[in-house]
C-alpha cells in the first residue's frame, strides 16, 4: 500500500507577491510622482478638499451601487492581486493524468485517507476526489463541480464590477469636484486669496479621478479577471480528470480532453511518466 501511494503526484502549489501587480502599479505611481517633482513643488499636488471629494465621494456612491458585503468582499480580494499562487496549468493537468493512471491500475478507493490529504491546500480537487472515493454518481459530481466553479467565477466578477463601477464613479467625482472649485473661485473674484484654493480644488480633483480610474481601479479589475479566468481553467481540468476517473478512461483520452481546453503552449503528453 505504500509503495502504491508513493506513486500518487503531490501538486505543487506556492503562494508569492506578484511582482507585475506590484511592479506595475508601484512604477506608474512612482513615474507620474517623479514627473510633478521634475515640473515643480509636489506638495502643490496634495489637496484634501480635492481628496475627500473624490476618494471619499467614489467609495461613497460606488457602495450605492452595490451592498456593503459586495465591497468588504472587493477590499478583501484586491489583497490576492497582489499574491500569486504558483501552479503551472500543465503541472495540473499530468496530475490528473497520473491520479487516472493510478486509479485505473489500483483502485478508486486506494485514493482514501493519506493519499487524498496530499491534495487538502487544493479545495476543489480535494471536494472532487473526496465525492468520487464516497462513490457519487457521475452526474452528481459534475452537476457539484460545475456549481462550485461557477458561483467561485460569479464571486470574483462581482468584485471586478465594483472596482469598474468605481473607475466610471471616480472620473465623475473629479468632475464634481472642478464645478465645485469653479464656482468658488467664480462666488470670490474678489478676493485674490480664495481665488488660488478654489481652482487648486477645480483642478486636481479632475487629475485624482482619472489616475484613480486609469491607474488603480481598471488596472486591478483586469488583473481580478485575468486570475479568475486561471483559476477557471484549473478548476475545469479538476473536474475534466475527476469524471475520467468515474468513467475509468484511457490516459489516453483524457490526455486529448485535457489539450483541448489547455493553451497550445501547455499541451500534454502523456506516456506513462513525464519525459
Amino acid at each position: 500500500m505504500a509503495e502504491h501511494v508513493e506513486k500518487i503526484p503531490h501538486l505543487a502549489r506556492r503562494t508569492m507577491f506578484d511582482g507585475a501587480t506590484v511592479l506595475g502599479l508601484a512604477g506608474g505611481i512612482l513615474l507620474v510622482v517623479i514627473a510633478i517633482g521634475l515640473g515643480g513643488s509636489a506638495s502643490a499636488f496634495f489637496n484634501i478638499p480635492g481628496l475627500l471629494i473624490v476618494v471619499g465621494g467614489t467609495m461613497a456612491v460606488t457602495t450605492v451601487c452595490f451592498t456593503m458585503s459586495d465591497v468588504a468582499r472587493t477590499v478583501a480580494v484586491i489583497g490576492s492581486t497582489f499574491m500569486a499562487r504558483e501552479r503551472d496549468p500543465q503541472d495540473v493537468a499530468y496530475t490528473m493524468l497520473e491520479l487516472s493512471d493510478f486509479s485505473r491500475k489500483h483502485g478508486v478507493l486506494r485514493l482514501q485517507g493519506q493519499p487524498l490529504q496530499r491534495f487538502a491546500k487544493e479545495p476543489l480537487l480535494f471536494k472532487a476526489l473526496s465525492m468520487l472515493v464516497e462513490g457519487l454518481p457521475e452526474k452528481d459530481i459534475a452537476d457539484i463541480l460545475n456549481e462550485d466553479l461557477a458561483a467561485t467565477t460569479a464571486r470574483v466578477q462581482r468584485s471586478a464590477n465594483v472596482l469598474r463601477k468605481a473607475a466610471e464613479i471616480s472620473p465623475a467625482m473629479g468632475l464634481i469636484g472642478t464645478l465645485i472649485g469653479l464656482v468658488q473661485m467664480l462666488g470670490n473674484l474678489s478676493d485674490p486669496s480664495v481665488i488660488g484654493p478654489a481652482m487648486a480644488v477645480a483642478l486636481l480633483t479632475t487629475f485624482y479621478g482619472v489616475v484613480l480610474a486609469n491607474m488603480v481601479f481598471n488596472p486591478l479589475a483586469a488583473k481580478l479577471e485575468r486570475n479568475a479566468a486561471e483559476e477557471h481553467l484549473i478548476g475545469y481540468i479538476y473536474t475534466l480528470g475527476t469524471l475520467s476517473i468515474i468513467r475509468k478512461d484511457a490516459p489516453r483520452r483524457l490526455e486529448m480532453l485535457l489539450n483541448s481546453a489547455l493553451p497550445p503552449e501547455s499541451k500534454v503528453r502523456f506516456a506513462g511518466e513525464r519525459d
